[in-house]
């Protein structure tokens, strides 16, 4: 079975190739896709999906992620890197000051896409916001605490076993399993 995965970014195509070992072979293609902006992740990625089927014309997967603080009414939510790349984590934690709720959590969302439509699958991790701790990981990974340690300070290979990357990725590799309907070949 074959699955392309539209991304720009070269280390979440590993991820994904590594997360399909043994039950897909992964193809990465570089394209670019519109910043649609909707108010949920999933809406994002379902619109990606069927815009990157339009011009390739073979199933594929894309993913959105949200960043999601609950003190702040869910900000930066589905708009989260843009909001990295203008704050950064320095102001998000100056927005929190102060501020003694410190609940957030991350939602990915891989979109499906195939001549039979587009399926989505979520996945969450639940977290709190802290300062700055560990020098791994990427984005808010060294403000978000999840079980106790950031996730900056918790290894690449572990991370990409629990992260809400991996929770929709798992998702959709149990639905591939049980239907593969993903051709391509």
């Amino acid at each position: 079975m074959k699955l392309i995965v539209v991304t720009s970014n070269v280390h979440k195509a590993g991820e994904v190739a590594a997360f399909f070992s043994g039950i897909a072979e992964v193809e990465h293609v570089s394209l670019e896709i519109p910043e649609y902006r909707f108010p949920k992740v999933r809406e994002i990625a379902e619109e990606k999906a069927r815009y990157a089927y339009r011009t390739l014309q073979r199933p594929l997967i894309v993913d959105d992620t949200g960043f999601f603080i609950d003190a702040l009414n869910g900000f930066p939510g589905p708009n989260a890197a843009y909001v990295f790349e203008t704050i950064g984590n320095r102001g998000i934690l100056k927005l929190m000051a102060g501020v003694t709720d410190r609940r957030a959590h991350f939602e990915t969302v891989i979109a499906y896409a195939s001549a039979e439509g587009v399926k989505s699958f979520p996945g969450i991790i639940e977290g709190t916001v802290v300062s700055p701790r560990g020098r791994d990981g990427f984005g808010y990974d060294p403000i978000f605490l999840y079980e106790g340690r950031t996730l900056a300070e918790i290894p690449l290979n572990e991370k990409s076993m629990i992260s809400h990357r991996a929770r929709a990725l798992d998702a959709f590799r149990t639905w591939i399993i049980r239907t593969e309907e993903p051709a391509g070949d």
